[in-house]
C-alpha cells in the first residue's frame, strides 16, 4: 500500500487528492455496503479504494477510535441545533393554519380580478 495514500488533514484521515475521508468510507461500510459499490459512489477509482481498504485494515485501532470521535461530534452538533431550533418550530406550530380552501379562494380571486378567468 502506498502509505501517502491516506493522509491526516482538517478533516481527519482522507484519500489523498480528495475530500473524502475514511470515516465518510465507514459510514457506507457500517451500513452494509459493499467496497466497490462505496467507491464507485464516492467516485474513487479502484486504487484509492483499495489503499483506503488496507489502510483501515492495518490500522484498524485508530480508525474506529477517530470515527467514534466523529460519530460523537456529529450527534453532539445534531443535538445542539435541535434545541436551539426548538423554540422556533413551537412558534411555527403556533401560527394559525391556513388551509388549503382559503388559499384556493384568493388564488380565485386575484385571477378574476386579473380577468384570467
Amino acid at each position: 500500500m502506498n502509505r501517502s495514500a491516506v493522509i491526516k488533514t482538517g478533516w481527519g484521515l482522507t484519500i489523498a487528492g480528495t475530500r473524502i475521508t475514511l470515516y465518510d468510507i465507514m459510514d457506507y461500510l457500517k451500513s452494509g455496503w459493499p467496497p466497490r459499490l462505496v467507491g464507485n459512489w464516492l467516485n474513487l477509482s479502484d486504487k484509492q479504494m483499495s489503499d483506503a481498504m488496507d489502510y483501515i485494515e492495518n490500522n484498524r485501532a485508530e480508525v474506529e477510535r477517530e470515527y467514534g470521535i466523529v460519530l460523537e461530534s456529529t450527534e453532539n452538533i445534531r443535538k445542539y441545533w435541535e434545541e436551539r431550533n426548538r423554540e422556533h418550530f413551537a412558534i411555527i406550530a403556533k401560527l394559525p393554519k391556513r388551509g388549503k380552501e382559503e388559499i384556493r379562494a384568493k388564488l380565485l380571486a386575484r385571477k378574476a380580478k386579473l380577468g384570467q378567468e
